[in-house]
């Protein structure tokens, strides 16, 4: 009796990691079919296209960073407020901050995408 059950839970075992291999394997392939991959920004090495990089090399986002040390002054405190201070004016200023405005390609500093045609006029 005690056999019996043994041999059907290692079947039930060699069964269940080969159909989560199965579905593991299928959902990567249509990952990877569907185009979706290139479009992952977690992936190491991901490369922005040419629109990206020159938008984020003209970006006027803070360049505020805090010091590696770990170390925090007040110095470093006082800069990072004031940068906050800036972002919470320009959130301020908005007329309706509900509108799609705020939310457009341009107000996020998302390059517009150019297409064949805008190339040639």
């Amino acid at each position: 009796m005690e056999l019996c059950g043994k041999k059907n839970l290692i079947i039930l075992g060699v069964i269940a990691i080969l159909i989560t291999s199965i579905t593991t394997g299928v959902s990567l392939w249509v990952y990877r079919s569907s185009g979706d991959i290139y479009l992952d920004r977690s992936r190491p090495g991901y490369l922005p296209d040419e629109n990206e990089a020159e938008a984020d090399a003209n970006s006027n986002n803070s360049g505020f960073v805090f010091s590696e040390t770990g170390e925090l002054t007040q110095k470093d405190l006082d800069e990072y407020l004031k940068e906050l201070q800036k972002i919470n004016n320009r959130i301020k200023a908005l007329a309706d901050p509900y509108a799609p405005g705020p939310l457009s390609d341009e107000s996020l500093g998302i390059p517009k995408a150019t297409t064949e045609s805008d190339d040639k006029k």
